[in-house]
């Protein structure tokens, strides 16, 4: 008897369990991974820890546990090691080190933690009694009393810290294209060798920040001054603000939008009276765009409406009045744009607010 042929369905292996996922990845060789605080008060010091069971200095932090991400074990670690708790910030390097005695390699995470307030910083306590001591240290001093091994951490994240950047090391060693952690000299050679690629050769040039404001007077000749809500609050400003270039705002755009946004005064600024090149070691250099305002007459400035999240208040002053209001780089490029505007010149090219030349 003839009967049909049957097709067969090609078998389907057994998907693996949840458990059995889980049981894989176990077993396989992997990595410990520490997370490490660079912990700072408001005047800039460095938290460092004295433990029961090391003779050297320590920075805190501990090896990441379970499923933990860097940043919970790290929180975890400053609540059991200092009855800490405070925000784990921004990732500032990530140091990788072949296996040591362990017979495994690391991989470390370093986090900014901080600045802590006053009662933050002086309310330790030891509760695992792990720790038996704790000192703030002036960041150098940190670095020479750290050892060998962590010290280049705290310098590289320091660097990263202050350049807004991030820093890339293997055994401590900033690698090249490292965008933060170099040694300034080393870095302009790499830059200078042809030996890096696009990306890195990218990732390894000095950066710098921008920004565009605006001078205003009024029909007495005082200039207009902002005071910002945030950063430091007893100094006066310009009104304008960074520029956002990743979304390709040009300066000229920028001082518009920031006037809009700070005064809520939409006014075309005019011409270019200056721009201002300023630099501090370990900081990215500061690239600022001058505009004339022009004159705001009563009407126009009684419209003015401050963004309360950016600005606590506006005055106008006399220009004798600026060096007890503004930093002295900031007087120096107010004076700088008020003569260019007066003489129809420039603009102008100042490094700190002195003329180029």
């Amino acid at each position: 008897m003839e009967t049909d042929p049957v097709e067969l369905e090609p078998a389907v292996p057994d998907r693996p369990s949840p458990d059995e996922v889980r049981a894989y990845y176990a077993a396989q060789p992997a990595p410990l991974v520490a997370a490490t605080g660079i912990v700072l008060d408001s005047r800039g010091r460095v938290l460092v820890l004295t433990t029961s069971y090391k003779p050297d200095l320590e920075l805190p932090g501990g090896t990441v546990e379970d499923t933990e991400t860097p940043e919970q074990g790290l929180a975890r670690e400053l609540g059991e090691e200092l009855d800490l708790h405070a925000p784990v910030g921004r990732l500032l390097a990530v140091d990788s080190r072949p296996p040591g005695t362990l017979g495994r390699s690391l991989i470390v995470h370093v986090h900014l933690v901080g600045p802590l307030t006053a009662e933050q910083a002086s309310g330790f306590s030891f509760p695992d009694g792990e720790i038996t001591e704790a000192r703030w240290l002036p960041p150098e001093e940190a670095c020479e009393a750290l050892p060998a091994r962590i010290a280049p951490r705290l310098r590289a994240g320091l660097a990263a810290l202050h350049a807004g950047s991030f820093a890339h090391l293997v055994d401590g060693v900033p690698q090249p294209g490292s965008p933060a952690g170099l040694d300034p000299a080393r870095r302009a050679a790499l830059g200078h060798s042809g030996v890096l690629d696009a990306a890195s050769h990218r990732a390894n040039r000095p950066k710098a920040l921008t920004a565009a404001s605006v001078l205003f007077t009024d029909a007495e000749d005082r200039i207009l001054l902002v005071r910002p809500s945030y950063g430091s609050t007893r100094r006066w400003q310009l009104p304008g603000g960074g520029i956002d270039s990743d979304l390709g705002e040009t300066p000229r755009a920028a001082a518009r939008r920031e006037v809009q946004e700070e005064l809520g005064l939409d006014l075309p600024p005019g011409r270019l009276l200056a721009v201002n090149w300023s630099h501090k070691a370990g900081r990215p250099a500061r690239i600022r765009f001058l505009y004339d305002g022009g004159v705001l007459d009563a009407r126009t400035l009684a419209r003015i409406r401050l963004d309360p999240a950016e600005l606590l208040a506006w005055r106008t002053v006399p220009r004798t009045e600026l060096r007890d209001l503004v930093k002295g780089a900031l007087r120096r490029q107010i004076d700088a744009s008020l003569t260019a505007r007066t003489t129809r010149t420039g603009p102008l090219e100042l490094h700190a607010g002195r003329p180029a030349d």
